[in-house]
C-alpha cells in the first residue's frame, strides 16, 4: 500500500510521525537537552573509538573493506564505505563496548545513541550542517524512547531495536533531507521489516547482541535511501491488519504534541557495564572502599535489586549468569560483574580482557553472589535503580552499601567535564591530546559547523592503539 499524504483522508499514524520528524527543528530544544544532546555525541565517539582495536570490529573492518563497494560516508578510524555500511561499522564500533547511554521505560531499555552511526551517515552523504545532524538526532531520541514507552515488546519475546527502526529510518531520512511521504515511507519500511528476537540477549550470547541495533542503523540508512527514490512502505504499518499493534498492542501517541526533550531522561554508563548494573557496582565500590574490607576474604556478596536487573542480568529469566567466558557474557552478567568490582576496584574495558575475565578469582568470587529481586525496589523503577549491597567476610564481618542512583543517571546527570572525562580516558590510547580536543571543541559547537568537519577530524583517529 502506498504511503500517500492524501489531504481528503486523515493521516496514518506512520503520516503522523512523520510530520512531526519533517517539523523538527533544533531552534525548539532547550538549552538543556541541546548540552545533553551534544554530551551524548562525545559520549558516543569516544566509545566507538574505544573499540576500534577490537577484534571482531576489526573483522567487520576487513569484510566491508573487501565489498569494495565504494565511498559515501566516512568510517571512524579512516576510509570511506556506502552509507549503510558506513552506519552499520559506526553503529558497531559505538556499541561493541556497551559503554553507551540508555534509556528505562517501565517495560522496554533501549539506549537511542545506537542511532548515530546512522544519522551520522546520512548526514554526510546529504552535506548537511552540524545543525541538521543534531536534529536528526534529537529526532531518533524521541521516537526511540516514546515508542519503548507506550508499546514495550520485551515480555512479548521481541527484542529493544524493534522499536528502533522506526527511529533509525525516520531520523537517517531527516538527515537527508526528505519530505514528509518519504520520511513515512522510510519509517514504514523499516518498521515493518525489523522486527527482532529477544533471544539476541539471553542465554550463551554472541557477538550479534552487540551487531543487532547495528544492522537496524545499516536498514534505517537504505530504507531512507530506498524512499527518497520513491520506493513505498505500508501506510498503516502501525494501526493496519497485522501491523505493530498486532504485535505490541494497541497505544496512543499524539506526535502532534512531542517535543525533542526525552533526550534528558535518557543517562548515561559510569561503568563499562550494562546499563540496570550501575547502580549495584557503585555500591560494589562503596563496599571496597570501607575500613577492614579485604576481598581476598570475602565469603558471600548479597545484593538486593529491582526485577528488571534480576531478570537479565542477574540470573532470572533471561537465563543463568554463572557460565562466563566472552565479553558479551561478561558485560550482561551481574554476578561476574559485582564480582570484578570487589578484586579490582573498576570495571573499565581493561577487565574484559579475556585472562580477566576467565581468571579464578573473578570466576570463584562470582559463584559466591546471590542476587534477590525486591518488590519495593521493583515499583521504584524505573524513577530509581535501587541496589543494596551486603558482603560478608569469612570471619563473620559485614559491609553494607546502597544507593538507588549514580552519576549519569537523571537525578545526578553527567556535565561537560565529566563527559570529556570519560572522552578521554577511552580514546587516549587511539589519538592525542590535540585531536582529542579538536574532536571535543567540534562536536561542543556543532551546530555552527558542516558535519564533514567532524567526519573529516574522525577519520583521522589511528585504527590501532599508540
Amino acid at each position: 500500500m502506498k504511503v500517500t499524504m492524501d489531504q481528503h483522508h486523515a493521516p496514518t499514524e506512520v503520516q503522523s510521525l512523520a510530520q512531526f520528524v519533517a517539523d523538527a527543528s533544533l531552534d525548539t530544544l532547550s538549552d538543556t537537552a541541546l548540552e545533553q544532546l551534544k554530551i551524548r555525541v562525545l559520549d558516543t565517539i569516544g566509545v566507538a573509538i574505544g573499540a576500534l582495536d577490537a577484534a571482531p570490529l576489526q573483522e567487520i573492518r576487513t569484510l566491508i573493506d573487501g565489498l569494495g563497494d565504494g565511498r559515501g560516508a566516512t568510517l571512524i578510524g579512516g576510509g570511506q564505505a556506502s552509507p549503510d555500511h558506513a552506519a552499520f561499522f559506526n553503529s558497531a564500533l559505538s556499541r561493541y563496548l556497551d559503554f553507551m547511554d540508555a534509556y528505562l521505560a517501565k517495560g522496554e531499555t533501549n539506549h537511542p545513541s545506537d542511532n548515530m552511526g546512522a544519522v551520522l551517515a546520512a548526514a554526510e552523504l546529504a552535506d548537511a550542517s552540524g545543525a541538521d545532524f543534531l536534529t536528526a538526532f534529537a529526532v531518533a531520541y524521541q521516537i526511540h524512547t516514546r515508542l519503548s514507552d507506550v508499546a514495550p515488546v520485551r515480555d512479548l519475546g521481541f527484542d529493544h531495536t524493534t522499536q528502533g527502526a522506526f527511529a533509525a529510518a525516520a531520523a537517517s531520512a531527516k538527515a537527508l533531507g526528505l519530505g514528509v511521504e518519504q520520511i513515512a515511507n522510510a519509517a514504514a519500511m523499516a518498521g515493518t521489516a525489523n522486527v527482532a528476537l529477544r533471544v539476541t540477549r539471553t542465554g550463551d550470547l554472541s557477538h550479534w547482541k552487540g551487531l543487532a541495533y547495528p544492522h537496524v542503523s545499516k536498514e534505517g540508512v537504505f530504507d531512507a535511501l530506498l524512499a527518497s527514490r520513491g520506493i513505498t512502505g505500508p501506510a498503516e504499518v502501525f494501526e493496519g491488519n497485522k501491523g505493530f499493534k498486532a504485535l505490541a498492542g494497541d497505544f496512543e501517541l499524539d506526535w502532534s504534541a512531542e517535543d525533542l526533550e526525552k533526550v534528558t531522561d535518557t543517562i548515561i554508563k559510569k561503568h563499562n557495564a550494562e546499563i540496570h548494573s550501575q547502580s549495584a557496582l557503585d555500591a560494589a565500590q562503596d563496599v571496597r572502599s570501607q575500613e577492614g574490607f579485604r576481598a581476598d576474604a570475602i565469603a558471600s556478596v548479597e545484593l538486593t535489586t529491582f526485577d528488571v536487573a534480576y531478570s537479565i542480568i542477574g540470573g532470572g529469566e533471561e537465563g543463568d549468569k554463572r557460565s562466563i567466558r566472552t565479553k558479551e557474557e561478561a558485560d550482561h552478567s551481574l554476578p561476574w560483574m559485582l564480582a570484578v568490582v570487589l578484586l579490582d576496584g573498576e570495571l573499565n574495558p581493561a577487565q574484559y580482557e579475556t585472562e580477566r575475565i576467565v581468571a579464578d578469582d573473578v570466576q570463584d568470587l562470582m559463584h559466591k553472589v546471590t542476587i534477590t529481586p525486591s518488590t519495593e525496589f521493583s515499583d521504584r523503577f524505573p524513577e530509581q535503580m535501587c541496589a543494596d549491597l551486603v558482603v560478608t567476610l569469612g570471619d563473620g564481618t559485614q559491609f553494607r552499601a546502597n544507593t538507588d542512583d549514580y552519576e549519569g543517571f537523571t537525578t545526578h546527570p553527567l556535565d561537560w567535564t565529566g563527559a570529556r572525562k570519560k572522552f578521554d580516558a577511552l580514546t587516549s590510547p587511539f589519538a592525542e591530546a590535540e585531536l582529542r580536543d579538536e574532536i571535543a571543541d567540534l562536536v561542543q559547537d556543532l551546530e555552527n559547523h558542516q558535519i564533514r568537519e567532524l567526519t573529516a577530524v574522525l577519520a583521522h583517529v589511528p585504527q590501532a592503539r599508540s
